[in-house]
């Protein structure tokens, strides 16, 4: 009979990858946006976009304040489904635009999760259908 260790507690993605969306991407003011990767992100977080790899908390958050202001006030991320993971590893797919053209962008969160925080973040970008 083997001893197999029992699995950890394993975090809830979908409301961590939620969180995520709304709190840091979507949150508008950056002392709310700030408090967020503080509760949402351990330490010293990586971010992986297609053309930048971004380092620390505070450069996440320039990241989020200067998407917010460059696709204007109704700019916002909406998550599609569900967020999944396990073992550490999640997904959360997502849709941003404007409540006229709510899917300007597609794209889907990858996180690695360490202790109930994102550790790193791989943003996968898809150009929305009718672009």
């Amino acid at each position: 009979m083997t001893n197999t260790p029992s699995p950890a507690v394993e975090p809830d993605y979908d409301a961590l990858l939620r969180a995520n969306l709304q709190r840091v991407f979507n949150e508008r003011d950056p002392v709310l946006r700030d408090a967020a990767i503080a509760d949402l992100y351990v330490a010293d977080p990586i971010m992986y976009e297609p053309d930048a790899i971004v380092e620390g908390r505070q450069a996440i958050s320039d990241i989020a304040g200067k998407l917010l202001d460059n696709f204007g006030a109704d700019f916002a991320f909406m998550p599609e489904g569900k967020g999944l993971g396990h073992h550490g590893m999640g997904t959360l797919r997502w849709q941003a635009g404007t409540p006229d053209n709510p899917a300007t962008v597609l794209g889907a969160d990858a996180a690695e999760i360490i202790d109930g925080r994102i550790a790193r973040l791989w943003v996968l970008l898809d150009l929305a259908p009718n672009s």
